[in-house]
């Protein structure tokens, strides 16, 4: 029966660990891609103000 137990615990805590691998990639995806974003919006108003100048 305490096999059983530990067999258990090592399924719920690779469950766990997976779940915030899977999360941890997830969030760095958006915050590259939030920072590409706001990278692209920098460039696009600069090239906006100097398309204006002339």
């Amino acid at each position: 029966m305490i096999g059983l137990s530990v067999a258990v615990a090592r399924f719920v805590e690779a469950l766990f660990w997976a779940i915030f691998r899977v999360a941890g990639t997830v969030a760095m995806a958006v915050v590259l891609g939030l920072a590409v974003l706001a990278l692209v919006g920098v460039f696009a108003r600069r090239w906006v103000r100097h398309r204006r100048r002339r």
